[in-house]
């Protein structure tokens, strides 16, 4: 089993920056791909970035692409979402995910999920 700890959401302002952070309590070959999707209220979830361990490859969905910056720290077992120009239509739950492959993220599979951290961005 893997938990995840997400947390570092908030109110922005349009324009403003964020980062979210995911603490997984370990590394197993089970939970090579870490990511992030996001709900807003009346959406189906969606994927927003996804890592892998291993080689540190990176995934985003178009709307954040340019915007949004995912990465890693092997050591704290901890990945980050820095979140830049932020768009009221960034506004949800946030929640990190983990998965054996980066695929099943891409699919918006995800073996373990965190609690989830609210972004608003005001405009």
């Amino acid at each position: 089993q893997v938990q995840l700890v997400d947390s570092g959401g908030g109110l922005v302002q349009a324009g403003g920056s964020l980062r979210l952070s995911c603490a997984a309590s370990r590394r197993t070959f089970s939970s090579d791909a870490m990511g992030w999707f996001r709900q807003a209220p009346g959406n189906e979830r969606e994927f927003v970035a996804a890592i892998t361990w291993s080689l540190g490859d990176t995934y985003y969905a178009d709307s954040v692409k340019g915007r949004f910056t995912i990465s890693r720290d092997n050591a704290k077992n901890t990945v980050y979402l820095e979140m830049n120009s932020l768009k009221p239509e960034d506004t949800a739950v946030y929640y990190c995910a983990a998965d054996q492959r980066v695929g099943a993220l891409l699919r918006g599979i995800s073996a373990y999920w965190g609690q989830g951290t609210q972004v608003t961005v005001s405009s």
